[in-house]
């Protein structure tokens, strides 16, 4: 099946207190004032990248079209996407409005799968053919194009907040750990999973491992320790992972047709959070939401109070 279908420190206890109540909304569950994040899903058979919200409705089930085969997505801050389109051996670029930007601005690539995007704006892609990890700014430049090689069927890869790349070789069914530099920091640094293919990283030291054999989804360090090998169970063939800030994990079932939804600690919040996917969905990316004025101008506020009793306290 694979073959076939191949994101001044205060120390002042007074500003923790002010800002505390404005911190629980901004990083905890979405209000009424806040906007849905955006999902964004490739899907591979239909040739298109659909657009839904992180509650499931949908906003344009073929917000890009004319894709060949699209597979890994990459979102950056400036509201782009970055799609691999297998079968073409390219990277294009899109608007999350679905406007073309470069429809190859990255080409000659071998069997391009995931990729990831790092904060300065730097591309890695997996070439699954060669086995190796390329990397290409977003103006479509090449740095390196086998950055890493010697890989074993790579298909997907997370980049974490330290600069280090994590690889899912489905070849021998290993995560391997490299820095954006393309260093190998231990090419096994978990060994032993069956059927890999999503890998997602988030801010707390953990991935996130689908595997479409024992349809799981595995949790692990990135030191590489366990944390529950079947964290997500009964799951129907997960294939690409996409994680939120909010500690939600979306998960596409391309057979299904369906993206699912489950939190980091293993609870299933919906296994059909979108369906009728006919497409295949295979890779995904999020676009987290921004809080509302009414939030914002809270948190300034909050600001303004702090610079007010610091100056006090100067007199």
């Amino acid at each position: 099946m694979v073959r076939e279908m191949i994101s001044q420190g205060i120390s002042s206890h007074r500003l923790r207190g002010l800002l505390g109540s404005v911190l629980v909304v901004l990083v905890g569950t979405p209000s009424a004032g806040m906007a849905h994040g955006q999902l964004f899903v490739a899907n591979w058979s239909s040739g298109t990248i659909g657009e839904y919200t992180t509650s499931g409705a949908t906003v344009n089930a073929a917000l890009v079209s004319g894709l060949s085969k699209p597979y890994g997505l990459a979102l950056d801050g400036n509201g782009h996407l970055f799609v691999a389109n297998l079968s073409l051996g390219t990277i294009g670029e899109y608007t999350t409005s679905g406007t073309m930007v470069n429809a190859a601005l990255v080409s000659g690539l071998n069997t391009p799968l995931g990729l990831a995007l790092d904060r300065s704006g730097y591309l890695f892609v997996v070439n699954n053919a060669n086995g190796t990890i390329g990397e290409y700014t977003t103006s479509g430049a090449t740095v390196n194009a086998s950055l890493i090689s010697g890989l074993n069927y790579p298909l997907s890869l997370a980049l974490d907040g330290n600069g280090h790349l994590f690889v899912a070789n489905a070849g021998n069914g290993t995560i391997g750990e490299y820095t954006t530099s393309g260093a190998t920091v231990n090419a096994s640094l978990i060994s032993g999973l069956s059927g890999l293919w999503g890998i997602a990283a988030d801010g707390d030291g953990h991935l996130f491992v689908s595997s479409v054999v024992n349809d799981t989804i595995g949790e692990y360090t990135t030191s590489g320790a366990t944390v529950n090998a079947a964290l997500v169970s009964g799951l129907s063939k997960p294939y690409g992972l996409a994680l939120d800030g909010d500690g939600h994990l979306f998960v596409a079932s391309a057979l299904s047709g369906t993206i699912g939804e489950c939190t980091t600690s293993g609870a299933i919040v919906d296994t059909s959070l979108i369906s009728g996917l006919i497409g295949g969905p295979t890779f995904m990316a999020v676009e987290a939401p921004e809080p509302s004025s009414a939030v914002l101008s809270v948190l300034g506020l909050a600001l303004l109070t702090f610079l007010h009793m610091k100056r006090r306290a100067r007199v």
